[in-house]
């Protein structure tokens, strides 16, 4: 495990961190990262919401997203295969990252032409695709950000900060545009400037700086230690790109601690995925309009959470990864306990306006925390399919668990505050086995 350490300096130092530019790389690709998520989540939901499908149809149409918790399974093959031509040209993470962006601007053309109304069927399948094509994309981004930062461990806040701040805009910006717009001009022209925004977004990747590593001779370091089976050349590159990445893993990390950094992965923003899956639902049952949820949700909402990502990332350099991931399990469940209040009192735009503070606030500074914790625990060799296996790990939990976040409200009668309160309370169980974690690394000698 690469460790993290609280650099001794002041906050002008620690601002000064800011200016490096392979922290704008990051952002830019963040923003990509964001983008599918609009696509497939939130303008979707609302797509369909107008469609007049049920409660239980959305929720269940947001498991395409479930690729995301298995996208480690094909993640090593973006560590080991250069794309033909466009490797040599942008190298091995740009030119995976930049073939991806054009087949989700492929698949969104293909969505803005159907009527989920009318053939829901291939509306889910090019969602589906669309989402398979993401999350490979983020396991190249993800691999990006790791290996461009490499062993710097100060920056990885700010480098975890970036990315978030950059997959909150592509996220943000793009789905305010979609609903401000929805109702004067229908989705499928919507989803059509949204693949031609995608389009543009693409270009920003040939002007970001591939990264420089070692990761080839590591490689071939490891292929070195499965040469003795005399295997055959073809399983021999089955071993070392599929096994060893997760071979590798555990090695560094010990058996014991894997298995309870897994644990903690799938719980630890479940209450909030359930929250995020059925936020746009919960929105429209209340009483707020498309461009309410435009103006609130996503452009304030946005503004709020690059906001709270940059002071997050300040307060994890500073004071820590654990005492982050405490703040933000903990501010986790008060926001959810606002969302209920919400439910309350109905379409109080004054209280929702410090809801949405409240919640990119938790959002914001749970996640820097969060993916600086992940990424302390990935190794150079196999950085993109490392992370992918924690990554997907938690994605299980934000795709295919929160999928019955609109059944367990059929369940509840509707009763949108009870549904609240219960997934506020699905952090505590994550916070005691992070104390757990935290307690075996110090015994280690490490510290985050």
């Amino acid at each position: 495990m690469s460790e993290v350490v609280r650099p001794e300096q002041g906050w002008l130092a620690t601002i000064r961190i800011y200016r490096d530019p392979r922290l704008w790389f990051i952002f830019l690709l963040g923003c990509s990262s964001g983008y599918p998520w609009v696509l497939i989540s939130s303008a979707m939901t609302g797509w369909l919401k107008d469609a007049n499908l049920s409660r239980a149809a959305i929720s269940y149409f947001g498991s395409v997203t479930a690729v995301y918790a298995i996208n480690f399974l094909w993640a090593p093959v973006l560590d080991r295969v250069k794309l033909p031509y466009l490797t040599h040209k942008l190298g091995q993470r740009r030119s995976w990252i930049l073939s991806l962006q054009l087949l989700i601007v492929f698949f969104t053309v293909g969505i803005a032409l159907t009527n989920p109304a009318a053939s829901l069927m291939w509306t889910s399948l090019l969602a589906l695709a669309v989402a398979a094509a993401a999350a490979s994309m983020d396991v190249a981004i993800d691999g990006y950000r790791i290996d461009i930062i490499g062993q710097e461990a100060q920056k990885l806040p700010a480098a975890a900060a970036m990315g978030v701040a950059g997959w909150w805009t592509g996220y943000s910006l793009p789905g305010y545009l979609a609903f401000h717009y929805a109702d004067r001009f229908g989705w499928s022209p919507i989803y059509l400037g949204l693949a031609a925004l995608l389009a543009v977004l693409a270009l920003g990747t040939l002007f970001v700086r591939e990264p420089e590593s070692n990761r080839d001779l590591l490689q071939q370091k490891a292929a070195e230690r499965y040469q003795h089976s005399q295997s055959h050349p073809v399983l021999l590159w089955l071993q070392v790109t599929v096994l060893e990445p997760f071979a590798d893993f555990v090695r560094r990390n010990g058996v014991k601690v894997s298995v309870l950094l897994v644990l903690f992965i799938l719980t630890f923003k479940l209450g909030e995925s359930f929250l995020g899956r059925m936020s746009i639902q919960f929105y429209r049952e209340v009483g707020f309009s498309n461009e309410q949820i435009a103006e609130y949700s996503k452009l304030i909402g946005w503004g709020a959470t690059v906001f709270f990502t940059l002071l997050g990332s300040l307060l994890n350099t500073r004071f820590g990864v654990f005492k982050g991931l405490v703040i933000g399990g903990l501010a986790m469940a008060a926001s959810n306990l606002m969302f209920a209040w919400l439910a309350q009192t109905g379409p109080d735009e004054h209280l929702l306006f410090w809801t949405i503070i409240l919640d990119n606030f938790t959002t914001a500074f749970s996640i820097v925390a969060f993916v600086s914790f992940l990424s302390a625990f990935t190794g150079v060799a196999f950085s993109a399919s490392q992370y992918a296996l924690l990554a997907s790990v938690g994605n299980f939990g934000r795709t295919s668990m929160a999928s019955f976040g609109g059944s367990l409200v059929d369940w509840l009668g509707g009763d949108w505050s009870l549904f609240f309160l219960l997934t506020s309370l699905m952090v505590l169980p994550a916070l005691g086995l992070l104390w757990y974690i935290m307690l075996l690394l110090r015994q280690r000698g490490q510290q985050l």
